[in-house]
């Protein structure tokens, strides 16, 4: 019996050590938070960390996880390191029991791991982004030391000299929590006031009214068919893809804009008010992600308003290759060190390419790149569509590789042709003589000129076709399918405007975008 008592204290106070693991790893990440928060909020450990998972992941390892998870990935992401730290507190904490000083030095490397993570980002601030993850790391070692100090259980051995106090543990443990809480949400709400000025300034953008508008859609643009996409995608509801952990929320009152670089003869830096004040266009644009899926989720389409981009590289002095132009490439920079690389021609060559300000009629939500962000029609995201943009710097392909072509994928992706099955749903169970196949199809800057529609191994069959916006935009489509009982197999293909047909041929998203025809299965009633 006495074996088996020692043996339950033993397993007790183990329980008791990792609590105090767990807690000084709470402790850490809320004293880096409030340090944070008068810092960088981007400089915090877990963005850090996860900023540098990110970029040091494979390029399928990513695909994977915009696949498996979509736009949580970087939920899943934070979780998953938050779940490292919780596992490596609770070792550490019972390694603390009978080895004090070397789970307080654990601590104090993990802060070391996030000093070095904060100063390899690309969009470090300095020595300074050290700070939180450093603060962070001392305190948490200091709590560490201390609470394994009260689990002492015999005077004099290396964990302390003043035994076991069930009483002084438990207090102490409770001040560390409440502290630790009250640290929390001290840093959370410095962190919101930081970001005020940002949000007063969208709030006091007044947009002005478009030189150039957007002809009204169409009239039957959007078929009704239920269960299709909206034609125009909700600002709420758009498709977000991109590596930033924390959202970037930038006063446009300090915000700039520099253009610089081979081939410029006149470097420029632009204000916020600087493109407002310059004449404006309207487009309607559809946005495609080069991880959208064979039928996947990642498109959405939004009526733009922005600066015309080559005016502006015009200005500056910038000449397409095609006309004698020194740089082929335009790295566009992201105020968190993203590059994207567009091709100068692509962009020069008369297409709608913009710096955008406002999406579906209001300021470009923080998300989605207030207060600029660039758009190239007919190109996909990772090479045109620039988020939180503060920097265009004019160069060559061969000179600079971008972050996505360092990672494998392709320098230039042009949007290939697709077609997706809005409705119905894969495995849906349709009843009815007549069921309604309805989707959308999007070549952009070359349009849509027909989608056709097969049952099972059938013949193809035109679908009806939905007024055209413009070349940029997507087109809805669908087709009256007369049922016959049983399962089926629904296959979509989609003929672009220069009369080139989709290809079957399926490909992974990896290096220029995913291809083939989407297909869905179904069971008529």
């Amino acid at each position: 019996m006495e074996g088996v008592s020692t043996f339950r204290k033993s397993l007790f106070r183990g329980a008791l050590g990792a609590v105090s693991g767990l807690l000084a790893g709470y402790t850490a990440l809320a004293v880096a938070e409030v340090v944070a928060s008068v810092v960088r909020p981007q400089a915090g450990p877990v963005t850090v960390v996860g900023g540098a998972a990110i970029d040091r992941t494979p390029a399928a390892v990513k695909d994977f996880a915009i696949r498996t998870f979509g736009e949580n990935d970087k939920l899943v992401l934070q979780l998953g390191i938050l779940a490292a730290l919780g596992l490596l507190g609770v070792v550490l904490g019972i390694l603390s029991l009978r080895h004090r000083r070397t789970g307080a030095a654990g601590v104090l490397l993990f802060g070391l791991i996030g000093a070095v993570a904060a100063l390899s980002r690309p969009d470090t601030g300095g020595i300074g982004d050290v700070l939180p993850s450093m603060a962070g790391a001392v305190s948490g070692a200091a709590v560490l030391y201390l609470l394994a100090g009260k689990l002492a259980s015999t005077p004099g051995d290396e964990a302390g000299t003043d035994g076991w106090s069930r009483r002084g543990f438990l207090i102490a443990a409770s001040v560390t929590a409440v502290a630790a809480t009250g640290a929390g949400a001290l840093g959370r709400t410095l962190t919101g006031r930081r970001a005020q000025g940002a949000v007063a300034s969208r709030s006091a953008v007044k947009l002005p009214a478009p030189s150039s508008p957007a002809p009204p859609l169409p009239r039957g643009v959007q078929l009704k068919a239920q269960g299709i996409s909206p034609f125009t995608t909700p600002n709420g509801d758009f498709y977000r893809v991109d590596t930033a952990l924390v959202v970037p929320r930038i006063d446009s009152d300090t915000w700039r804009l520099r253009v610089h670089g081979k081939g410029v003869t006149r470097s420029r830096t632009y204000t916020f008010q600087d493109l407002l004040d310059r004449p404006l266009i309207e487009r309607d644009i559809t946005l495609t992600c080069v991880s959208n899926e064979v039928g996947g989720p990642y498109i959405g389409h939004a009526r733009w308003l922005g600066v015309r981009l080559d005016d502006l590289l015009r200005e500056c002095g910038v000449t397409p290759p095609s006309k004698g132009g020194k740089a082929d490439q335009l790295i566009a920079r992201s105020v968190d060190g993203m590059t994207l690389g567009s091709p100068v021609e692509e962009v020069m060559d008369g297409r709608d390419a913009i710096l955008a300000v406002a999406m579906n009629g209001e300021p470009l939500p923080f998300e989605h790149g207030f207060p600029v962000r660039m758009l190239v029609p007919g190109l996909y995201g990772y090479v045109s569509a620039c988020k939180w943009i503060e920097d265009i710097e004019l160069t060559t392909f061969d000179s600079y590789d971008a972050y996505w072509v360092k990672r494998k994928w392709a320098r230039k992706a042009p949007i290939k042709t697709q077609a997706r099955i809005d409705t119905p749903k894969p495995f849906a169970r349709p009843t009815g003589a007549t069921v309604t196949i309805a989707g959308v199809a999007w070549a952009q800057h070359r349009g849509i000129q027909r989608v056709e529609v097969r049952i099972d191994d059938g013949p193809w069959r035109d679908a009806d076709l939905a007024p055209q916006a413009t070349v940029d935009t997507w087109r809805q489509w669908s087709y009256p399918w007369t049922t016959t009982p049983g399962g089926h197999t629904l296959t979509v293909r989609a003929t672009d405007g220069t009369g080139r047909v989709q290809t079957e041929e399926r490909t992974r998203t990896i290096p220029d975008g995913a291809s083939g025809w989407h297909s869905v299965f179904v069971t008529a009633g």
